[in-house]
């Protein structure tokens, strides 16, 4: 049963040949056994998940259908959960439970959806490996030597292991591709303001988006089906209308146009992916594509735009820990200035730390201008950038991640080199456009992810190129060894 996707899942449930119920004792026990290896999960929900499991399989029985009736999925730990712990993988927010549902959590239980409990993930959504979880490191199922990637590592390596077929999870630089792409997984970042923020608790509000993970593209489609939509509670969500994204999975990829950036093939390139890169490119053009190189020129100034804007608006949705309505609060602090500076000490990691220090820095009145006007400016170079490939290609075609999953702590002590893999994923936020990684192939036994990106609200083309290569290829079948 472990091993089924949400699409056979679906069809086993309309099939009558298992129960939500059954399928979600299942998976619970396969948590419990396998996931102190990993450690990819805060928080489990059996309560809940076989309460609304059982009442999926009533909904069924009175002739109620849906993909997601009674699918199994978990959620990253930053999106809201009534009555549930809400930690966002930090010790400011340990005891926290959230007082209602995110939009995504309300969203998807109204579909039917079951929650199997809360993914970890690096604190505040702020790393690229999983590590700076208060609650400890997620483990790669591929190796466990070897991080999962970040910062939504917990719902990819749970996802990957073959815990449940499907989580959620959220992309502020990169962070749903990036762990996609180290533990062979399909993931999903949707264009800015297509699946609402309202209930995620927010690390860059201009660059925060969430999205599926999930083995294959037809399964990323339902997930993103009962996700996306327009939210009046978020001032941020588009009134654009949901396409059905399974619908669009089967069209011909004859004659479309992709560009391949000449910037994505540069010295930071692993050799071995740039070759990976380049057979997904000739599986593409036997099924009918055209290739065409395209220059990104500002694509070299996207980082440290990246990460001047994003501490910036961390620093800023962050100041409202402070230990006194909700989260961490110091013992017995002597006044009100000790109160703030021990509960925010406290409570946050030195990762989230660095960054509201820069952001702040950033923020202040004598650098304003100086970095964070000057990076929201390269920001719209990079927008005009897409806009104009997008007037020669219908998709752009390239790496997720210059290198293949790091050993656990090897970029510990060098936060630059890890923000440096994040090269190819984060321009797709600052334009705020949808992106894709899929599995590409292995280098030493890790997986490796080729992305492509698309214009605005074109995710159903980005899912149906994804599942024309599934059908031809099958680096998204394989298992990791234990799992």
């Amino acid at each position: 049963m472990h091993h089924m996707t949400l699409a056979e899942i679906a069809r086993g449930l309309a099939d009558k040949k298992f129960s939500s119920e059954e399928l979600t004792q299942v998976l619970l026990a396969r948590i419990a056994q396998l996931d102190p290896k990993l450690n990819s999960f805060i928080s489990l929900t059996p309560e809940l998940a076989l309460s609304q499991a059982k009442a999926a399989d009533a909904r069924r029985a009175n002739g109620e259908g849906g993909a997601l009736l009674g699918a199994p999925i978990a959620h990253k730990d930053l999106f809201c959960t009534q009555g549930i712990r809400t930690s966002c993988g930090s010790k400011m927010l340990d005891n926290f439970k959230a007082p209602y549902d995110a939009t995504v959590v309300a969203k998807l239980a109204a579909a039917g959806a079951v929650t199997l409990g809360k993914t970890n993930m690096d604190e505040f959504a702020m790393g690229s490996a999983n590590e700076s979880s208060y609650y400890g490191a997620v483990k790669n199922p591929w190796n466990l030597e070897h991080v999962p990637g970040g910062s939504s590592g917990g719902s990819a390596a749970a996802v990957a292991a073959r815990l449940l077929p499907a989580a959620t999870a959220t992309d502020t630089g990169g962070s749903i591709r990036q762990p996609a792409a180290f533990t062979n997984l399909t993931g999903l970042k949707p264009t800015y303001g297509r699946v609402s923020r309202w209930g995620m608790i927010a690390y860059a509000s201009s660059l925060d988006q969430g999205g599926p993970l999930a083995r294959t593209a037809e399964d990323c489609a339902i997930l993103l089906q009962g996700m996306a939509g327009f939210d009046p509670n978020d001032s941020t969500s588009i009134d654009e209308p949901v396409p059905d994204y399974s619908a669009s999975l089967n069209g011909s990829l004859q004659g479309l146009r992709i560009g391949v950036p000449k910037e994505y093939f540069g010295a930071g390139l692993d050799p071995r992916i740039a070759d990976l890169i380049h057979n997904s490119i000739k599986e593409l053009e036997k099924l009918g594509a055209v290739i065409k190189e395209i220059s990104l020129p500002n694509m070299q100034h996207a980082i440290p735009a990246y990460y001047v804007i994003a501490p910036a608006e961390a620093s800023s949705n962050l100041s409202r820990f402070d230990g006194v309505r909700f989260g961490h609060r110091c013992e017995n602090p002597e006044n009100l200035i000790d109160l703030y500076k021990r509960s925010r000490g406290e409570g946050f990691g030195a990762e989230v730390q660095r960054r509201i220090m820069v952001g702040a820095y950033a923020l202040s009145a004598g650098y304003y201008d100086a970095y964070y006007l000057k990076a929201q400016k390269i920001r719209r170079l990079v927008k005009n950038d897409f806009m104009a490939a997008f007037n020669e290609v219908d998709i752009i075609l390239g790496p997720t991640t210059p290198n293949p999953a790091w050993k656990l702590g090897a970029k510990n002590s060098d936060p630059v080199a890890a923000y440096l893999e994040d090269v190819y994923t984060i321009t797709a936020n600052l334009a705020g456009l949808p992106g894709l990684s899929m599995p590409a192939g292995f280098v030493d036994g890790l997986p490796v992810g080729v992305q492509l990106l698309a214009p605005y609200f074109q995710e159903g083309r980005l899912l149906n190129v994804a599942h024309q290569y599934q059908l031809n290829t099958d680096w998204h079948t394989r298992t990791p060894t234990g799992f």
